[in-house]
């Protein structure tokens, strides 16, 4: 069983930053493609940035320019730095990974909150 475990989430002032990361369990080059989303208090889950086992990325239109995703496959680690954070990036945010074969297996962690202050 996979399990993606999410650190770095804090409060941060708005113009700050933080660097997410989320630990597999396993091998992320197993994985064809992982991302970071969020959910904000009333909202529903969001995509914030995702990239492929090739390397391929793409992000929000509200984060690109500002957040960054990338992976260590040699620390089985994903990351996401965010520059410039403002208070409309407070959520929790949440690791996935997903596996697709036959058929798809998406896996979550548990999320890391962060708030930015005004």
């Amino acid at each position: 069983q996979v399990q993606l475990v999410e650190s770095g989430g804090d409060l941060v002032q708005a113009g700050g930053s933080l660097r997410l990361s989320c630990a597999a369990s396993g091998s992320i080059s197993s994985f064809d493609a992982m991302g970071w989303y969020r959910q904000a208090p009333g909202k529903q889950r969001e995509l914030v940035a995702a990239i492929s086992s090739g390397g391929s990325t793409n992000y929000a239109g509200s984060v690109k320019g500002r957040f960054t995703i990338s992976r260590d496959n040699a620390k089985n680690t994903l990351y996401l730095q965010m520059n410039s954070l403002k208070p409309e990036d407070t959520a929790v945010y949440y690791c996935n990974a997903a596996i697709v074969a036959a058929t798809v297996k998406v896996y979550w962690g548990q999320g890391t909150q962060v708030t930015v202050s005004s």
